[in-house]
């Protein structure tokens, strides 16, 4: 992916702005912290993710899936952009989403995407 196509796909979900999140430029849906990209080694922080999940992602794809230090007591895991597939990011942004978004929204959602 690109840091364009990343950016487009965080900004599809309701309610996603560009933020300011501890000092850094982030993401965030109805003002709670969504998602970010470190500029530092161009990386999405994706959030919600166990402990559990993140190893078996950092074992499976270690070019791709990687923390820091910063991030080893958070249910986090950081996907490199040029490296990640799309539909995992679609997958652990979804599901961010549902976690933050207010209620009447995610319902919303929900009833649209059964019309289809």
């Amino acid at each position: 992916m690109t840091e364009d196509e990343v950016r487009d796909l965080v900004m599809s979900f309701p309610e996603a702005s560009e933020g300011v999140s501890y000092g850094k430029p982030a993401f965030k849906v109805a003002g709670k912290f969504f998602t970010r990209i470190r500029a530092e080694d161009q990386s999405l922080v994706l959030t919600g993710v166990s402990f559990d999940e993140r190893e078996m992602y950092m074992e499976a794809e270690p070019a791709t899936f990687h923390i820091t230090a910063h991030y080893k007591d958070y249910p986090a895991v950081l996907a490199r952009i040029a490296s990640v597939d799309a539909g995992t990011v679609r997958v652990l942004l979804e599901r961010r989403w549902r976690e933050i978004a207010p209620r009447k929204l995610v319902r919303a959602r929900d009833a649209e995407s059964s019309i289809r």
